[in-house]
């Protein structure tokens, strides 16, 4: 299966499973996508799922399911998915090592495509420190 895409803390899950709880009996968790927009460039997506598409990646974690559509991958590669509720708003955050910029409102953010090789090369070295 290889490695995960993205994590995602309980804090997330809890918020995942209360959303679908919430739509009925055909929601079955939230797709992660990212579309070109905002002042960095892009943003990312959190849209409900009914019906999975096949090419998707399922997170999961505490219950909660999360898809990740093909076309975010690389740029999700690594990150951690969070839910947080600060005085200003309330809403996922992405925790994203491949982030170069975001602007001030953390709505947007400028992503570089992960490098496989240098991930790789990262994972043989983490097996052989052990």
């Amino acid at each position: 299966m290889g490695f995960a895409v993205m994590t995602m803390t309980d804090a997330a899950a809890e918020r995942v499973k209360a959303i679908v709880d919430k739509s009925g009996p055909n929601a079955k968790g939230v797709r992660v996508g990212i579309k070109k927009g905002g002042c960095a460039g892009m943003e990312y997506t959190v849209d409900l799922v009914t019906e999975p598409h096949a090419k998707d990646d399922l997170i999961e974690h505490a219950g909660a399911r999360v898809w990740v559509e093909p076309s975010a991958v690389l740029y999700l590669l690594g990150t951690q998915m969070d839910f947080e509720t600060t005085k200003m708003r309330a809403g996922f955050t992405f925790v994203n090592p491949n982030q170069t910029s975001a602007c001030g409102c953390g709505e947007s953010v400028e992503l570089k495509p992960a490098d496989l090789a240098a991930l790789a090369k990262e994972r043989k070295a983490q097996s052989h420190a052990g």
